[in-house]
């Protein structure tokens, strides 16, 4: 069993008397590494350190050798994918197959950011004063504190690192406590890729630590992804200190299915939007609106194909859904269920622990289908994070709109229609800061992704990512001779 150790100034560190945790994994139940649980004078250590190189080294480094870092940093990622993938897999219980393309998601959005890191080209801007010349430039803001959850370790960081690397800041990385072991490793890729020591930092452990970065040091700008009710003790705790953050939150997303649509499709776009990872994604359709002429037909296929989903070890290949990451989330998913079928929905297939051969140590969950929902009933409003599905039935498409934003989120959505006309109507009046057309869970390094309302603010990936990690700096230099009054404005 391996004991990892912090990554602070380009270096793995440890006391004498570091304190570790286990990291279980799900599927045995089983510790299978320690993990570092960082000290209050660690947190300060690496603050101190990404501050330092800031201000130093890294800030005479050109945008063309940070894409060259980067591009180095991808390969490594590529070329240990399997093994991170089979780590992340044994970590928080997602399946291998999704891990190991998720490593490459994560390389290509290294990739894509490097294309920008020597192109954060600024603006000339005409004044009304002709003497003066104008021009604003787009400055890195610093140090960066990247606050990641659990259910995709390696995506979740290449969403907050790549801009910020690309914008020229240094970071101190916060993975979750219940899967830290890939952030670590991937401490060892930054030491190879050759980035000067401080630029990257990788402090671990619980609460407490995301306390003290807020706490411990100077920092320009927190980007969190998680829960609602974290996201926002670390936007108040932030905003006291007046650091700007990004939060990437929770979502209920509506995944509507009219009567025009290509149901075969759909149901296979329902299926994923849920069932992939376990449900424990963000971007889960947990609310699936179903007009009522195709209402039936989808529930009952769908209660179906939910009996085949293949369970089992989440390192082998064909394994289609694996556990619940952790068991705390494991009891909040059947809690949930329980909370449903109290308040009166319908439970249709589902709703326990998965039992059978390969099953009983892990923390397995039936894929699970509710009919009979209202929009009002708790499990239609509060994220579950978990392989379960509402139903809800409508009749027109001014009610579908009116149930999909009858929500306190507002991160994703999907539509299912071949009326191109009915596509852009609901997409338009859709709350949600992603919307898909007859696809759902597609996503794309070119793509901006973020929320309204609960789900959070700030966007993470595409060009608009450089936004939170960047400053606008106003430059004028005024090239006359001429004198003028010093109590006046120079307008």
């Amino acid at each position: 069993m391996e004991d990892y150790e912090l990554f602070i100034g380009g270096e793995f560190v440890k006391t004498a008397d570091q304190e570790y945790f286990p990291a279980i994994n799900p599927y045995t139940s089983k510790a299978w590494a320690n993990i570092p649980q960082a000290s209050d004078a660690q947190v300060a250590d690496a603050i101190a350190a990404a501050r330092q190189t800031f201000e130093g080294a890294w800030s005479k480094v050109s945008g063309a050798e940070r894409a060259r870092l980067m591009h180095r940093l991808a390969d490594l990622l590529q070329e240990n994918g399997d093994r991170m993938g089979l780590l992340e897999s044994t970590d928080n219980g997602k399946v291998i197959r999704e891990t190991r393309s998720q490593m490459n998601f994560a390389a290509r959005q290294y990739r894509f950011f490097a294309g920008y890191a020597d192109k954060l080209w600024g603006k000339v801007i005409p004044l009304d004063q002709p003497q003066i010349f104008d021009y604003a430039t787009r400055e890195p803001i610093g140090v960066a504190v990247l606050i990641t959850a659990w259910n995709s370790p390696m995506g979740l960081l290449s969403n907050k690192l790549a801009p910020a690397l690309a914008a020229g800041n240094c970071v101190v990385i916060k993975p979750s406590e219940h899967a830290s072991a890939t952030t670590l490793e991937f401490a060892r890729f930054v030491e190879q890729a050759g980035f000067p020591p401080g630029v990257v930092n990788v402090v671990t452990g619980d609460a407490r630590v995301g306390k003290a970065l807020l706490t411990s040091g100077r920092i320009d700008r927190v980007s969190f992804t998680g829960s609602p009710g974290v996201g926002r003790e670390i936007a108040a705790n932030a905003g006291r200190a007046l650091v700007p953050s990004t939060m990437e939150l929770g979502g209920k997303s509506p995944n509507i299915i009219f009567e025009d649509a290509d149901v075969d499709k759909a149901i296979i776009g329902a299926l994923a939007g849920i069932f992939a990872a376990t449900g424990q994604t963000c971007i889960a359709g947990s609310r699936l609106l179903v007009q009522r002429g195709v209402y039936d037909r989808v529930s009952e296929e769908l209660v179906r194909r939910a009996q085949q989903i293949k369970m089992g070890d989440p390192t082998d290949k064909a394994t289609e859904m694996g556990t619940a990451a952790n068991e705390p989330q494991f009891n909040r998913i059947l809690g949930s269920i329980k909370g449903a079928v109290d308040e009166g929905a319908n439970l249709a297939v589902g709703g326990k622990r998965a039992e059978g051969a390969d099953l009983e140590n892990g923390f397995f969950v039936e894929p699970t289908i509710f009919t009979g929902v209202s929009n009002d009933m708790t499990i239609a409003q509060e994220e579950v994070f978990g392989p379960v599905l509402s139903i809800l039935p409508f009749d027109t498409e001014e009610e579908a709109i009116a149930i999909g934003n009858d929500t306190k989120y507002g991160l994703a959505s999907g539509i299912w229609t071949t009326d191109l006309n009915r596509a852009m109507r609901v997409s338009k009046s859709i709350m949600a800061g992603t919307v898909w057309v007859n696809t759902y869970r597609s996503v794309a390094v070119q793509a901006p992704f973020g929320g309204f309302k609960d789900s959070g603010f700030g966007r993470e990936r595409g060009e608009y990512a450089l936004d939170e990690f960047t400053n606008t700096k106003n430059v004028m230099i005024d090239f006359s001779d001429e004198e003028r009054d010093p109590f006046a404005i120079k307008a």
